[in-house]
């Protein structure tokens, strides 16, 4: 069964736009290896710079396997070069009923 998840990136000093172009290749990536579904990934930046990033994993199973595939942890290695993984709760957007949040167009 699918499981959505939502993860907030907050990146590191200088390192807005390499975090931002990593997020766009994420989905895509998952997605070429089979692990997430076909549901196109929603990213986002709040008002503080933090990335948001809305994707659907195949399943529980699928999640499990990223932590083992290569090519997912050669990415999630560049990912800790540029951010720190932070819970949605700490985006100051959050404590809003509606949180509002900028897009970050995903190319075709």
């Amino acid at each position: 069964m699918e499981r959505i998840v939502i993860v907030a990136y907050r990146p590191l000093p200088g390192k807005s736009e390499q975090l931002k172009s990593l997020s766009l290749k994420h989905w895509e990536l998952l997605y070429d290896i089979g692990l997430v579904s076909y549901r196109k990934p929603i990213i986002m930046e709040s008002q503080e710079g933090d990335i948001i990033e809305v994707f659907g994993w195949k399943s529980k199973t699928a999640m499990e396997q990223a932590h083992s595939n290569p090519k997912v942890q050669e990415m999630w290695i560049e990912y800790s070069k540029v951010c720190e993984y932070v819970p949605i709760g700490a985006i100051k957007e959050s404590e809003n009923l509606f949180s509002e949040f900028t897009p970050i167009n995903i190319p075709k």
